[in-house]
């Protein structure tokens, strides 16, 4: 047998997911079981998207861990879970297969750099796609396939939903060992064209509350949570399933600022309360409700993870009109030529009587910028850029 290349790598992308139906709550804290089922859109990785680099060699000392650049530590509790599921699977497999064809790599060390184009841990779901990206990559380096959405669950819960592209359902699962709490796609990106995404970054600062720490405190606090969990969500999501098949904008738009509204409120219900929401927040739902009662059916749905950015659902032909409303209602501070980014936005010029009726005092600077984007796929691999070099180590971006 050939003597193995010094370096292996691979590198991959994934994206970023928005619940539309919420997943807040464990029942397995170490297993990161859900109390309830969830449903997502996977956001374009051409507007945002996790890059990850694993590379194993028997020069390597330690397993090492690089985030935006910066050295991380490795030795947190969830990045292991996924090292070692990963390995395990690995070894596993190897089982089947001779002595001699078993690559050396199992006994390697990993470096792993990864970068956002977003801001990090600003409720924008860069957990989500830091560890499907992560789990994707090392299952690719060391031959695993396979259902993997619950290996990347076990660094963070929405993670798995990450691992498929279009609209994406975690199921929470009943067994205790968590085997049956897996993603599955409801309806790939390509099925509905015309849906496209606004995400307003309010703020690109990391919340003053965890979503770890936060979910537990509901759990135990909030029994409006607990009604939620048990009797309000089966039911919603079988209806978001349908409004999603039938791409019923209508029933789709609602519902998603209902549960998006509901999840809040289990945050105000949850002792002490936890407010993620802020005054702009209230601002750009107040002005989404206008907008609508303008035209008279729902043409925007807002939802609004754990953060103060907003994410605002749309049809293609309405973007034009909705940005300009944000653009008067929040006007850019210095930004101009930078305030609407990713996908293009035509230039649209607004009645007299929806501005009268829409945009109310206007807050200058208040949104530090607009995302288009659309949904798209799941993880994608890249021959390159890889953001380690051959010593292993993280490359100097200029």
């Amino acid at each position: 047998m050939s003597e193995e290349r010094a370096l292996a790598v691979v590198t991959c992308t994934a994206p970023v997911n928005i619940a539309v139906i919420k997943y807040w709550g464990k029942r397995d804290n170490d297993l990161i079981l859900p109390i309830n089922s969830s449903l997502s859109v996977t956001l374009h990785q051409d507007q945002l998207k996790t890059t990850t680099t694993a590379a194993a060699s028997r020069d390597f000392t330690e397993d090492r861990l690089w985030l935006n650049g910066e050295e991380v530590d490795v030795g947190h509790p969830r990045l292991q879970a996924c090292l070692r599921e990963v390995r395990r699977l690995a070894r596993k497999r190897r089982g089947s297969s001779t002595e001699d064809t078993a690559p050396l790599i199992l006994s390697y060390k990993v470096h792993i750099a990864t970068e956002n184009n977003f801001p990090t841990a600003a409720g924008l779901a860069s957990s989500a796609a830091g560890y499907a990206c992560l789990v994707s990559a090392l299952a690719r380096l060391y031959g695993v396939e396979g259902e993997l959405s619950e290996v990347a669950r076990r660094g963070s819960g929405s993670a798995c939903r990450s691992m498929l592209g279009g609209f994406v359902q975690w199921q929470r699962g009943e067994r205790p060992d968590g085997r049956d709490s897996i993603a599955q796609q409801v309806a790939p990106e390509t099925h509905w064209p015309e849906l496209r995404v606004l995400v307003l970054v309010v703020s690109g600062e990391k919340k003053q509350v965890g979503s770890t720490a936060g979910m537990q405190t509901s759990v135990d606090t909030s029994p409006l949570l607990k009604h939620r969990a048990e009797v309000v969500v089966p039911e919603r999501l079988a209806l978001m399933v349908r409004h999603i098949r039938e791409r019923d904008f209508e029933g789709f738009g609602q519902l998603t600022m209902q549960d998006s509204n509901q999840f809040h409120a289990t945050c105000l219900d949850t002792f002490p309360p936890i407010f993620y929401l802020n005054d702009l927040s209230r601002h750009i739902i107040a002005l989404a409700h206008r907008f609508n009662a303008h035209h008279g059916c729902t043409k925007v749905a807002y939802t609004f993870d754990a953060g103060p950015n907003a994410v605002i659902f749309m049809l293609a032909d309405t973007v034009a009109e909705f940005v300009e409303v944000v653009r008067r209602s929040f006007p850019p501070a210095t930004n101009g030529d930078q305030f609407v980014r990713g996908l293009p936005v035509s230039a649209a010029s607004l009645p007299e009587e929806l501005l009268a009726a829409v945009v109310a005092e206007p807050v200058p600077g208040a949104v530090q910028y607009i995302l288009h984007t659309k949904p798209g796929p799941g993880p994608q691999f890249l021959d390159d850029p890889n953001l380690l070099g051959a010593d292993g180590l993280p490359r100097r971006t200029a």
